[in-house]
């Protein structure tokens, strides 16, 4: 087995993978920006390397950073947990060369899986349903596409994600501006502007398949996760298993998912997400070649622990178990717990917890990367943690949810756990009806909005759109605060340049 493995991330997830490298007796490497020196990965890791300045593009982001910290550590591989360069061929490539194992997926599947499109057709090769759509070369191709599958349609950036370059166009009038907004957003966001076309699944569900395999070609599935509670796109809540799936369905979903990794030659673990219809017909999306973050309620439900499962296989070793031998029990839901204001169009609210009380009890996980004192940086993604809990079944889930919310504490700066209450305190939650489109459906019963005095109105509405635009496009999170509140305003913050 490995004697060291560097952690190539921040944050909970970095924090993650240092505590299962600790129970496997592994030393853990910690790689940290100017702006982490203190965090908490930084404190747990047995031993931790400064990789350059407080933007990602400058250090988490920079491979050879990355990789020289590796060599002067002496780790033996790297695991990227996800986002930053979890999902980058060419830096599992580079790793390669260094003779650095990468605790991953091969870059050819990345690379396969990569592109939207590409995929797409790939998968239709393999026998995987997608959503009908096409790559359209100009305006003219875009419309008689459109025509084709039938309004309404999505435009989605061609290589990214998180909802940034995505746009629902419901009549024909609004496709040239639909199309020319998000060619322009994917510009800015990924450095690409292809932007592809699928026909819209009306009030869809986003359920995902896990699956994970050994380089020997074992592969199997993992059961079902859905994540349909996003807001931006961008998914808040996620639940092991589905309430709207059947077993007979996740079977059928669990085949076509291995059918699908084993057409790209993939192992470790993996995910392949599908919207689901109202008539239980399911499409491809895509697929995320690392691990989740919603990866805690597959643990949950199933005992397995994926990052240790990972590290195994990228040391050459079995999975040790096949598809009979995986049993799902009980119930898992997951909330990730952001420095946000709701109220404010979800946008980030770093700065400096002045106090944090995690919840515990019986089926109760917190997978944080933060603690009282430090501070939730504006360069990165603003998540604190992902509170998840378990149950022999779903209504004591929620309920045992809803009372670990209650007892969680952050005060310093504005976080979305009054939203996560309300959620779970929500009817159509509860009954497990809801689809991708309920936050926006439901938004005035789950968000808590201030009375403003109406002489801040005004200058609150600014800072807001300011804001929006600014971070648009962008891996950084500015500041927004509502006057009168602690901390820079989100025009002064734009001033300052802070959004890159």
């Amino acid at each position: 087995m490995f004697r060291k493995v560097l952690v190539a991330n921040r944050g909970e997830i970095a924090v993650r993978v240092i505590r299962t490298l600790h129970e496997m007796g592994i030393g853990a490497v910690a790689v940290y920006s100017e702006a982490d020196r203190a965090a908490l990965h930084v404190r747990m890791a047995d031993e931790a390397w400064p990789i350059g300045p407080a933007p990602a593009r400058e250090s988490y982001l920079d491979i050879q950073r990355v990789l020289d910290a590796a060599k002067k550590s002496g780790a033996e591989a790297i695991h990227p947990g996800y986002g930053f360069l979890s999902e980058n061929p060419e830096f599992a490539d580079a790793c390669e060369r260094a003779g650095i194992a990468f605790i991953g997926p091969p870059a050819s599947a990345m690379r396969a899986m990569g592109s939207k499109p590409a995929a797409r057709a790939r998968m239709s090769d393999a026998g995987v349903p997608v959503v009908p759509g096409a790559q359209p070369g100009s305006i003219d191709e875009l419309r008689a596409a459109a025509e084709r599958v039938g309004y309404p349609v999505m435009l989605k950036a061609a290589n990214g994600g998180g909802g940034k370059g995505m746009r629902i166009v419901e009549r024909a009038e609004d496709l040239a501006n639909a199309y020319e907004r998000a060619q322009s957003e994917a510009l800015k966001a990924f450095g690409d502007a292809t932007v592809y076309l699928e026909k819209a699944v009306i009030r869809p569900r986003h359920v995902e398949i896990q699956v994970l395999g050994d380089r020997e070609g074992n592969l199997l599935h993992v059961f079902d996760r859905d994540c349909s509670v996003q807001r931006r796109h961008q998914k808040v809540v996620e639940e092991a298993p589905s309430p709207a799936v059947s077993p007979e369905l996740v079977r059928r979903m669990g085949e076509v998912a291995v059918r699908g990794a084993k057409a790209v030659g993939y192992f470790s673990a993996g995910t392949f997400e599908f919207l689901l219809g109202e008539d239980g017909s399911f499409y491809f999306l895509e697929m995320n070649t690392r691990l989740q973050v919603e990866h805690p309620v597959t643990e949950l439900i199933t005992g397995l622990d994926l990052v240790r499962e990972m590290v195994r296989v990228a040391h050459g070793e079995p999975l040790g178990f096949g598809q009979d031998d995986i049993v799902r029990r009980g119930a898992a839901i997951e909330c990730r717990v952001y420095a946000e204001d709701p109220s404010s169009g979800f946008l980030p609210s770093p700065g400096r917890i002045e106090r944090l009380r995690v919840p515990g009890g019986p089926g109760v996980r917190d997978d944080g990367g933060a603690y009282a004192g430090c501070e939730i940086s504006s360069y990165y993604d603003p998540l604190i943690s992902k509170l998840s809990v378990w149950a022999p079944d779903r209504p004591r889930a929620v309920a045992k949810m809803a009372r670990a919310l209650r007892e969680y504490v952050v005060t310093g700066i504005r976080t979305n756990l009054a939203f996560h209450q309300r959620l779970m305190a929500h009817p159509a939650f509860i009954a497990g009806d809801y689809d991708t489109g309920f936050i926006d459906r439901f938004r005035d019963a789950l968000i808590d909005y201030p009375q403003v005095p109406a002489e801040d109105a005004g200058a609150w509405a600014v800072a807001t759109a300011l804001a929006a635009s600014k971070l648009e496009g962008h891996g950084a999170s500015p500041a927004t605060q509502v006057p009168g509140r602690s901390g820079p305003s989100a025009w002064v913050m734009a001033e300052r340049g802070r959004w890159s």
